[in-house]
């Protein structure tokens, strides 16, 4: 138990701090309502769980050892942060207002979705903080059924922590905090995915 503790204290502080994929879910949540900003938490579930499947069953070891995958994986998601900083951007500079609302355009929650899958296929981080995390709890030599409730106890962290952003964000106060803000939100977001794209791309 006291293990368990430990990966699920280490997943809730990495799933929950701030970062590209909880700063989407905010900003989609905010100024898109709660069904789309679900769309885009379930896509990020999606890849987590993925991830955490491949560092749980050992295939994580093959891709650190193959550096060149890692790294076309880190470029792809840094020029795919990249992309979304631009299209922040030019929405803070391009979107209008009517009635007190922003307007923007209808987005299929399918393309959310796609988009909250490609934004943590793009992050090596990940399955390397899952690696990081399942070795902090999982000692040498254990059973196969603690492996599955670590991980499975992670999972429905996730599912909490990243549909829980969902949810809180897209509540009537902070729909209404966004349109007052929303300029300096969607420039902000612009800054922020420009900075971990950049940090992806140039990082060692």
């Amino acid at each position: 138990m006291q293990d368990l503790l430990v990966v699920y204290i280490a997943y809730i502080i990495a799933a929950g701090s701030p970062g590209p994929s909880n700063m989407a879910i905010m900003n989609v949540a905010m100024s898109r309502g709660r069904r789309p900003a679900l769309a885009l938490a379930a896509g990020v579930i999606t890849m987590s769980t993925c991830w955490g499947l491949i560092a749980v069953t050992g295939i994580s070891t093959l891709l650190v050892s193959y550096v060149h995958a890692l790294l076309v994986v880190k470029l792809a998601g840094g020029v795919y942060l990249l992309w979304l900083a631009w299209k922040a951007a030019r929405s803070a500079i391009t979107s209008e207002v009517t009635a007190g609302e922003v307007v923007r355009p209808a987005v299929p929650l399918v393309a959310l979705y796609r988009r909250g899958i490609l934004m943590h296929l793009g992050n090596p981080k990940a399955v390397l903080g899952w690696v990081a995390i399942m070795s902090l709890g999982l000692k040498p030599g254990a059973s196969p059924e603690m492996a599955v409730t670590a991980f499975g106890g992670c999972v429905l962290l996730g599912i909490t922590i990243f549909a829980g952003y969902a949810l809180l964000f897209s509540t009537a106060p902070m729909v209404r905090a966004y349109a007052r803000a929303w300029r300096w939100i969607e420039a902000s977001l612009a800054v922020f995915f420009a900075g971990a794209g950049s940090r992806l791309l140039f990082s060692h």
